[in-house]
């Protein structure tokens, strides 16, 4: 289905658009949540498609894990393409979750290069509340990297960054699985829908 398509048999503003970057940092806790909510898509930048494999999550296997209603959108036009989706009130949130420190900068900074990136900007030029779980948020971060678990200490200027971020309209950030969880309970109170509770 196309995306003009796509976007003309949707009910107006009725879906999760859920960004993954290139982080690892708590993506199968991410990506978890992702699959409990209702009526969401998948908006996968280049780096996320290498890194997910990484973390045992092919690429060919999200549809089954998350079931029929999931849209899977790919990086793969240089304008941003499936960004338009924003324009034709398909969806009412953006998430991106985790953020990389990269990702964070390019938000702060206005730089819209990646599918994440156009996506995050695009929305609060609209209005489209968000939610950024920024990775490099604690002078000392524990992490599962592909193989085993290390110790990363952001500099300032990531940090200052989350700051930065944080002072955006519309836009929540948080820190953790659990702050990510309460912060998406949060939009599904507001928007009077609940946790998917289905296993599938």
């Amino acid at each position: 289905m196309e995306a003009d398509d796509f976007a003309a048999a949707q009910p107006a503003r009725s879906r999760f658009a859920w960004c993954v970057t290139g982080s690892g940092h708590y993506l199968q806790e991410s990506l978890a949540l992702a699959r409990r909510l209702p009526r969401l898509d998948l908006f996968l930048s280049d780096a996320a498609e290498e890194v997910l494999p990484m973390y045992g999550i092919r690429i060919d296997e999200l549809r089954s894990r998350f079931g029929p209603g999931l849209r899977l959108v790919r990086d793969k036009t240089a304008s941003g393409v499936p960004v338009g989706m924003l324009y034709d009130d398909v969806y009412h949130t953006v998430v991106v979750a985790p953020a990389t420190s990269n990702t964070v900068a390019k938000c702060v900074a206005g730089i819209s290069d990646t599918l994440p990136t156009n996506m995050f900007a695009q929305a609060g030029k609209l209005g489209i509340p968000e939610i950024v779980f920024a990775c490099d948020t604690e002078p000392v971060v524990v992490t599962r990297a592909p193989h085993d678990w290390v110790t990363l200490r952001p500099r300032r200027i990531e940090l200052d960054n989350v700051e930065r971020l944080r002072a955006f309209e519309n836009c929540a950030v948080v820190a953790s699985p659990d702050e990510l969880e309460a912060a998406l309970t949060r939009r599904l109170h507001d928007l009077a829908l609940a946790w998917n509770t289905s296993s599938s």
